[in-house]
């Protein structure tokens, strides 16, 4: 897939837009696999999905990067909130589309794709679209290099992290 310079401008400039605005950057606080945190780990999945959907010629790109970014929008820390702890795998992806639809107004097919992205941890709902599931395995990838990953390592490498979300087409 060929893009436009207009079109490549228009993903960027949400992008950007996402990775400037006051509540996504409350997905800095939240933790997530072995020292990475939901903010990295959301903008990391979007450009990895991104670059597939490109690649492979698939989905509606406005739908990937918007649903990638809210994958994990839920805001609670399942760590420390212990009556969040027992659940979380299959109903965090809720509570992400339930947050994002409150605080950014998405439209129903990135709800699906936010609800579906757990896939098959959550077996009642499969990523029935091209975008849910370019996000799914975008997020099953990003998530296998986090944990391979040690805790001490990222730790040293979270500037790094955030140099490389720093632009959707670099």
């Amino acid at each position: 897939m060929i893009l436009s310079e207009e079109t490549k401008k228009q993903l960027e400039d949400i992008y950007q837009s996402f990775l400037h605005d006051e509540k996504i950057i409350r997905m800095k606080k939240i933790s997530m696999h072995r020292g990475s945190n939901c903010f990295i780990h959301s903008f990391k999945v979007a450009k990895l999905a991104i670059k597939r959907a490109i690649r492979h010629k698939r989905g509606d790109l406005f739908t990937i990067l918007l649903g990638s970014i809210l994958h994990d929008y839920y805001l609670y820390d399942w760590r420390v909130d212990k009556s969040k702890r027992r659940h979380h795998m299959g109903s965090h992806p809720y509570t992400a589309a339930k947050n994002a639809e409150k605080d950014f107004g998405i439209h129903e097919p990135v709800k699906k794709v936010i609800e579906s992205h757990m896939w098959p941890v959550n077996v009642r709902n499969f990523p029935k679209s091209k975008e849910a599931r370019i996000i799914s395995n975008a997020d099953k990838s990003i998530y296998l290099k986090e944990i391979v990953c040690s805790r001490r390592f990222k730790a040293k490498r979270q500037d790094k992290y955030y140099k490389q979300i720093a632009l959707l087409f670099d």
